[in-house]
């Protein structure tokens, strides 16, 4: 059954705010904090905090801030969005196996994480480059430039110019 085109808008703007959010999260973690949760033979899990944001220069222009709490690494983790009165706006997580957004009032799967940023925002997002570009690795990645010069700040910068709509990616870790 098909859902209505207004539902659908606001699922698809739900969708690009809390993959917008988790992208910034993974992008600009420069000066992320300690690892905190990891598997115990896992050691690319790591956790951050901190604020996120994207604008996406679609038409119209789209743009995302959010608080975040991102814990596991590309392959396997989770995403929590919160606005900035500290609601939840949504949850991510995703696996090998699928990906998952839970809005509150409505759950969407996804076969990738990368199929669900990619719906929600409209533009692809290298995800294992933002996990790297979080640890303070300038992982390449096509058509992204990482600027990661105030990651010991905590801040993380990442710009897409190819393929369009561009798009820019901040990340502001809590200390």
């Amino acid at each position: 059954m098909k859902a209505p085109a207004r539902v659908d808008a606001v699922l698809t703007r739900r969708l690009g705010l809390l993959a917008s959010l988790w992208f910034a999260t993974v992008f600009i973690a420069g000066c992320a904090q300690t690892p905190r949760a990891a598997a115990p033979n896992d050691a690319e899990v790591s956790s951050w905090t901190g604020r996120i944001s994207l604008q996406v220069q679609s038409e119209p222009p789209q743009a995302f801030f959010a608080g975040f709490e991102l814990k596991g690494s590309a392959a396997q983790g989770e995403l929590v969005l919160n606005s900035p009165l500290g609601n939840s706006l949504a949850l991510l997580r995703w696996s090998a196996e699928e990906a998952v957004l839970d809005s509150g009032n409505q759950i969407q799967r996804f076969a990738s994480v990368g199929e669900l940023i990619e719906k929600a925002t409209g533009a692809a997002l290298p995800v294992p480059a933002l996990f790297d570009w979080l640890r303070g690795k300038n992982t390449a990645a096509d058509g992204w430039t990482a600027d990661l010069t105030q990651q010991a700040e905590g801040r993380i910068s990442a710009s897409r110019s190819i393929p369009l709509p561009r798009a820019d990616l901040r990340v502001v870790l809590a200390r």
